[in-house]
């Protein structure tokens, strides 16, 4: 394209920056550059994008105009600088190879839902990918899990061993295609393809084929492993009790709620939904949402789904279709489809083909795989509506890795290892932070190789040498002790700092305010178990203002697990015998009044356990959280619980007595619905009366909410309520999880605040 000899030529030299990598940026400044009759040439450079552009100055200012204003949905571009330049002699536009240098600028795009536009031309039998299960775009598909190295171009991806046919080279080439430059393209020509497989019986590498006899499989009730876009997922009828008991028994998982997968239906996708939930607005919008990730929502009375999916809880959490198998295989199917992790419990997603088969062996009927490769695990992420907006209980595929921007520079590379369960690590550098995905907790060799081979490829990612590891201060944890297995320089931080300091760089707070870091268990200042704190200051000078009454827990780490003993050990507290006990406890006891393996804590997720227990709610749990879940599904309004006394120890701390709490989950005058209502207002005044005694003699009118006891709605709700009669401002984490997922980015902050 040439520019009229009688107008002015100008060139200029622009970089930006931003998330521009694999978002189809490059393909859309391209056609815009054509659009304006406009020369040059842009390629990456790793972690920004540069371009020249020349041409009439008039229409050089529409383009860098339209640059921002009109990027693909994807891309969040920064002009981070432009400069006049000498023309060159170019007569068209066009993309120039990559150029591979520091990748420190960059930002590692997610993975991406199945667009409209791929959707419906997979659904068109006119079009030759009719159906086909990997079919992308520049605005959809996988990126993080698919990248193996930076600059993002197919030859760096686990899409290079696929050579392109024809066909998709001649899209791949064509600037008014929207498969442009699209790296993961691909047809069932030269792309990847299904294999069913039933051990010792069949396998059928034919895609059309193998999808079929998935669905005839799963309409007999069989458990199918699934290769999906960041791991397998264990899938069966969600209608059938019979099946979902099934799964239970093979999985070892009696009562942990399965996440449910429905198909995509009428012009929002939303129809099936409403059949089985009653999803608000927000949450509605949340699973439309291009994350796609499974939303807790409430249950719908009367749905076909089984009752034992999601059994002594009041929500489910539910997803629509993120990746193109997964929509091809909810509409054949037709119904609701459990889709749970394929792992072992606790552990991060499978993503290889003979491991699944090995370990699932006696889990999975039949085997569900394709031959793309994926490079890491990426879960699904899991969100709640919490006091108005949807707030993350996990980060995994769609939102992570989460980048943030630090409120200061770091002057060296550093790395957060988080903490023991729920792990997430964080990489951080100049003013930007990375949360990893969720990678789960470190009790299993798979979580520990998971949870080094995320810090290996976050920092080859990013181009980062580490320079120092900042830690948990609990010297046991999986992840402490690889922060000081690694020759690196060695922070500690405690775990209670950590969690008010998320909050405060969350929100980039810096000023004085009183933050209740409320969870099960963490490494206290004074060598004991903390979980009920009241943290007065700011990031670095963190100190414990408020608490509870502490109390021994018998068998330490097993009173997590299992919630009477908590429940036994209040009332041994108080010189009395829990009657009701459902175990034995004369061993246990005597072991307890010689401190024998009972740390002394004050944990409110204690108290929530022993609440459960003493309901008859959960006496053993079969999985984390599992006591406190139930408790606040049970719960209904009750009246105002009873007041818990407040009084300062001889260190100054505020100190709220749980006593009376036994006497009202005892009183069978009242129901256990009422009961549960109770105990969770009592907790809730608890706060604010603590509050308010701060308030009087250090005037502070922020309050923080963190921690994994801030993931119960009826908790934190009431809680917020009353602290805002009293005129408070309220922070609750909203990009960060509140439990120890978060933790991660709150090391940073702390560690590089003090």
């Amino acid at each position: 394209m040439q520019t009229p000899s009688s107008c002015k030529t100008e060139a200029r030299r622009l970089i930006v920056t931003g998330q521009v990598q694999g978002v189809g940026f490059r393909p859309f400044i391209c056609r815009l550059a054509h659009e304006l009759n406009l020369s040059g040439w842009v390629l990456n450079r790793t972690g920004t994008v540069e371009i020249l552009i020349q041409g009439e100055p008039n229409r050089i200012d529409r383009f860098m105009d339209r640059l921002i204003k009109n990027a693909p949905p994807l891309a969040k571009p920064t002009l981070a600088s432009w400069q006049t330049a000498e023309p060159d002699d170019l007569d068209t536009f066009s993309i120039l190879d990559s150029i591979a240098e520091s990748a420190s600028a960059i930002h590692i795009p997610p993975d991406y839902y199945l667009c409209g536009d791929c959707l419906a031309e997979m659904s068109d039998p006119n079009q030759r990918r009719y159906r086909y299960p990997f079919i992308n775009c520049t605005q959809c598909g996988p990126r993080y899990t698919l990248i193996k190295k930076l600059p993002y171009d197919r030859l760096n991806t686990a899409m290079s061993e696929f050579e392109l046919c024809s066909d998709c080279r001649e899209e791949y080439e064509n600037r008014l295609d929207r498969r442009f430059h699209a790296q993961p393209l691909a047809c069932p020509l030269c792309g990847p393809s299904l294999t069913f497989h039933i051990a010792g019986e069949k396998t059928i590498p034919d895609t059309g084929k193998a999808l079929t006899a998935c669905i005839e499989a799963l309409r007999a009730g069989a458990i199918v492993a699934v290769k999906g876009v960041g791991g397998y997922h264990l899938i069966c009828d969600a209608s059938s009790v019979a099946v979902v008991r099934r799964l239970r028994e093979r999985k070892q998982r009696a009562r942990k709620p399965f996440a449910v997968l429905l198909p995509w239906r009428g012009q929002e996708g939303l129809v099936a939904v409403m059949e089985y939930a009653e999803p608000g607005p927000e949450e509605l919008t949340l699973l439309k949402d291009p994350l796609r990730p499974i939303v807790l929502v409430e249950k719908r009375n009367g749905s076909p789904l089984a009752e034992s999916v999601a059994p002594g809880i009041a929500e489910i959490g539910i997803m629509l279709p993120y990746s193109p198998l997964h929509h091809l295989l909810t509409n054949d199917f037709g119904g609701p489809l459990v889709a749970t992790s394929a792992n072992i419990s606790g552990e991060p997603v499978m993503i290889d083909e003979d491991e699944v088969e090995r370990r699932l062996s006696r889990v999975a009927d039949a085997f569900l795989h394709h031959n793309r490769p994926i490079l890491r695990p990426a879960d699904d992420g899991v969100f709640r509506k919490i006091a108005g907006s949807m707030r993350p209980l996990r980060l995994g595929r769609g939102c992570a890795p989460l980048e943030m921007t630090l409120p200061f520079t770091l002057q060296e590379p550093v790395l957060a290892v988080g903490g023991h369960m729920k792990n997430a690590i964080a990489l951080a550098w100049d003013d930007r932070a990375v949360i990893s995905p969720h990678i789960g907790d470190l009790g299993s060799r798979r979580s520990q190789e998971v949870f080094e081979q995320t810090i290996d490829e976050l920092a080859t990612l990013y181009g980062i040498s580490i320079k120092k590891v900042i830690r948990d201060a609990h010297p046991d944890y999986r992840s402490s002790r690889w922060a000081e297995q690694s020759g690196l320089p060695v922070t500690q931080v405690f775990h209670h700092h950590a969690h008010a300091s998320a909050l405060a760089g969350e929100y980039g707070l810096f000023e004085t305010m009183l933050v209740f870091t409320w969870d099960g268990t963490g490494y206290g200042e004074d060598g004991t178990i903390w979980g009920g704190e009241a943290l007065l200051g700011k990031p670095g000078e963190w100190r414990r203002a408020g608490s509870l009454r502490p109390f021994r827990i018998p068998g330490g780490d097993k009173a997590g697990r299992e919630p009477w003993r908590s429940a036994a050990a209040l009332f041994w507290e108080c010189g009395r015998e829990w009657q009701e006990c459902p175990f034995p406890t004369e061993l246990l006891k005597k072991a307890w009044q010689h401190e024998l393996n009972a740390p002394l804590c004050s944990s409110a997720g204690r108290l929530f356990d022993a609440a459960s227990a003493l309901l008859g709610l959960v006496s053993k749990a079969d999985y984390d959280g599992q006591a406190p879940m139930e408790l606040e599904a049970l719960s209904a309004d009750g009246g105002p619980g009873p007041m818990l006394p407040l009084a300062q120890d001889e260190n100054g701390i505020w100190r709220s007595d749980w006593t009376p709490l036994l006497a009202m989950l005892q009183n069978e005058k009242l129901s256990k619905s009422e009961r549960a209502g109770q105990f969770h207002a009592s907790l809730a005044e608890t706060i604010r009366g603590q509050a308010i005694r701060i308030r009087t003699t250090h005037r502070i009118d922020r309050i923080g909410l963190c921690g994994g006891v801030f993931q119960n709605k009826r908790l934190t709700e009431l809680a917020i309520e009353y602290l805002k009669q009293e005129g408070f401002e309220v922070y609750l984490p909203e990009r960060l999880p509140a439990n120890d997922a978060g933790i991660s980015y709150g090391q940073i902050i702390e560690a590089c605040s003090a």
